[in-house]
Formats: structure tokens, sequence, C-alpha cells
């Protein structure tokens, strides 16, 4: 039996056809582009998650983004950045997923 995909384990057999554009076309086509690094699509993909406010996949890019070579740091200060640009609910929002997906989340008082 093979592993499945982050796609297949999120949706299944619910929409078949939508983890198969995720996995062939999205991850196995546009996201092997040599014409962009895969840390620079990574930046790119973060911030327009967080410009238009999408922090359920914001999580698995956070990370995605941590494998291809960006660093908390830069993720962070792209969070800092966008708060000018995308707004600052948004940028509170992102930094929230980013603060629990690096596992900086405060102790309970």
């Amino acid at each position: 039996m093979t592993e499945q995909t982050p796609a297949q384990r999120a949706i299944g057999d619910f929409a078949p056809k939508l983890v198969e554009l995720t996995d062939e076309v999205l991850f196995g086509d546009i996201w092997a582009r040599t014409e962009l690094s895969p840390r620079d699509r990574s930046l790119i993909t973060c911030a327009a998650l967080i410009t238009n406010g999408s922090t359920e996949q914001l999580r698995s890019h956070l990370a995605r983004a941590k494998t291809n070579g960006l660093t908390e740091t830069e993720l962070k200060e792209a969070i800092i950045h966008l708060a000018f640009y995308a707004g600052w609910p948004r940028a509170m929002s992102a930094i929230t997923v980013a603060k629990d997906v690096f596992g900086a989340a405060e102790p309970a008082k």
C-alpha cells in the first residue's frame, strides 16, 4: 500500500477529481516547474494565502515553506510586511497560525 498524499488524506474519496488535480496538476506540475525555486513558490504561496485570509491552508504551507528552505524568521517577517498590504486582521490571524505551527505557543496562565 502506498502512502496517501495530503490531499488524499484530507478529502479522499469525497472529491476524487479535486484530489487528482491537486496531486497531478498543482503539485505534480506547477510546483515542479523549474522557473521558480520551491523556496520562492512557498514564499509566494504563503503570501497569497495570508493576503486572502486562507488560514486553513496556511498551516500546511508554512510547514512546507520551512522544508523548502525558508526560516521561521523570514516567514514571520513576511507576515509583518503583509500587515500593511493585506490588512492587520489577516496578519494577526496568520501570525497566530505561524505561532502554532512553529511551536511557540505560550503556556496557559
